[in-house]
């Protein structure tokens, strides 16, 4: 009986074969795909910062993460991950978005997340600010039902409306358990902190069954503990990983639009990816980068590298 013939998988563009300051800046130099069809998991940029309430910028997210990437090398030192010897992995490079319109650059998001997850492929996408999660959470709905989900950020992001408006990156997760596209029981948010306009803003959340750890019960600890407990609760059910970069303190990762400080380290973070592995997880994003606000790079170089350690522990990936 004759074997199916093996993949060839591709492969990040090695600075040995082109210097890093050289040539298409993709994310992680990999290959471009115009589509989803054969992948196992594609970045995707989403360049949308017009649902931002203070300052803009993240349009340019997508691109300078990209630019900050191509440090990074294929193997996980730390964890022994080799998701290139693993998946099929590209580009897909971003969703062109309305850069005048806000309902319109929503329905245009889910519509380019319709094709992408009708593949099978499993998108980490590359923001943006968090407007973009309920349209991606929306299309994920679509192949897999109500997701459990991973919300690390600042802010809670429950609102009703912003300045009278439904859609705003301050309301996504609100709508998505209007749409019922979450597992409530199965929602840890953490990093939520600072001010708000009410004491019992956070609140909302747990009456919805949603877990909420707050940045000061993150303080002076290591995550993986906690990582164990929302494993725990997340079960084989299949998750969602929503990151906002104002979820780590503004001194590692100053260029975003809202910092909130007292928040998470970069070692927490990894922790926090790091801690999901095994879990069924269908998709993740990396948002509100915004480069104007960090001229030395640092937030992006930041993103790039908790991007890939989602890759990392996407289902299939192979440890040696």
């Amino acid at each position: 009986m004759s074997r199916a013939p093996e993949r060839t998988l591709n492969q990040p563009l090695s600075g040995n074969a082109m210097p890093r300051f050289g040539g298409i800046a993709t994310m992680m130099r990999l290959p471009m795909a115009q589509s989803a069809a054969g992948l196992d998991v594609g970045f995707v940029g989403v360049p949308l910062d017009i649902g931002t309430s203070n300052r803009s910028g993240t349009r340019f997210g997508p691109r300078q993460i990209r630019t900050e990437s191509v440090l990074l090398r294929p193997y996980n030192m730390a964890t022994r991950a080799a998701p290139f010897d693993s998946l099929q992995v590209a580009d897909l490079g971003d969703v062109a978005i309305n850069p005048y319109d806000l309902k319109d650059s929503v329905r245009l998001i889910e519509a380019a997340y319709d094709e992408i997850v009708a593949t099978g492929c499993r998108p980490i996408t590359l923001g943006g600010d968090h407007t973009i999660a309920w349209p991606i959470l929306r299309a994920l709905h679509k192949k897999h039902g109500p997701v459990a989900v991973v919300h690390i950020d600042a802010h809670a992001d429950v609102n009703d409306t912003m300045n009278g408006e439904k859609i705003a990156h301050g309301t996504p997760f609100r709508r998505a358990v209007e749409d019922g596209l979450l597992q409530c029981g199965r929602v840890t948010q953490i990093g939520l902190r600072g001010t708000g306009y009410h004491a019992d803003d956070f609140d909302w959340c747990r009456r919805q069954g949603f877990t909420v750890v707050q940045a000061e019960d993150c303080w002076h600890r290591s995550l993986t503990p906690l990582m164990e407990e929302v494993c725990a609760r997340v079960g084989d059910a299949p998750v969602y990983l929503s990151f906002d970069i104002d979820g780590l303190d503004p001194s590692c990762a100053p260029g975003t639009g809202t910092p909130e400080v007292g928040g998470l380290t970069v070692q927490q973070g990894l922790e926090i990816i790091r801690g999901m592995r095994g879990l069924n997880l269908v998709g993740a994003d990396l948002v509100e980068v915004s480069p104007p606000y960090d001229q030395a790079g640092t937030t992006a170089l930041v993103a790039a590298n908790l991007a890939y350690e989602m890759l990392c522990v996407m289902p299939g990936v192979q440890y040696r």
